[in-house]
């Protein structure tokens, strides 16, 4: 496992978990094909991310909120051009709590009363302690947000077309500039 002072969130992470490494609480990412370990507990390494995106932690909660109404163990979208959703296990603040992309998870299934196996698009699976019941709260709050916020974000495209029109390419040649002997006879 590779080990990085700052991670950089992407569209192949599919989940942060706490991991213990002496005695502190670390980050391990776990990517598509790879994995990493980073000296940030996960909450901060989300937090990190949604700075690096432009966007504070807070105000990304905020924004959240207003857009689900939901105030407790809320997804968070990290950057949205990317769909990078990820929604908490359990209260951010809380040791245990992983951090999980939206975009990765493809199926759950419940495997004892607080774990719950996940399956990601790279057909890997992880056992999390978590109930079922709370990651199919989550998988649905967080489709939720991604669905709103998706809309909004297209809405404004939509807009933007109908106040500005499409963007035409302009040529850099006319075809009035050349003189008719400028093809051969048949051809203009």
């Amino acid at each position: 496992m590779k080990e990085l002072e700052f991670y950089e969130i992407n569209s192949c992470t599919m989940f942060i978990m706490p991991v213990d490494y002496g005695g502190k609480v670390f980050s391990k990412v776990m990517e598509v094909d790879d994995e990493f370990l980073s000296p940030l507990r996960p909450v901060d390494l989300i937090k990190k991310n949604c700075s690096y995106f432009g966007v504070s932690f807070e105000s990304r909660k905020k924004g959240t909120t207003e857009l689900i109404g939901y105030t407790r163990k809320i997804p968070i979208v990290i950057e949205p051009a990317n769909h990078l959703f990820f929604f908490p296990t359990t209260s951010p603040n809380r040791p245990e709590c992983a951090w999980i992309a939206h975009e990765h998870a493809e199926n759950f299934r419940r495997v004892g009363p607080q774990q719950t196996l996940i399956t990601f698009s790279d057909k890997q699976s992880h056992v999390f302690q978590v109930s079922f019941g709370t990651v199919e709260t989550q998988m649905l709050r967080t489709a939720l947000l991604k669905s709103k916020l998706l809309q909004r974000i297209e809405g404004n495209q939509k807009k933007s077309f109908y106040l500005h029109g499409p963007k035409l390419s302009k040529a850099s040649e006319n075809f009035s500039d050349y003189g008719n002997d400028s093809f051969p006879k048949g051809q203009k």
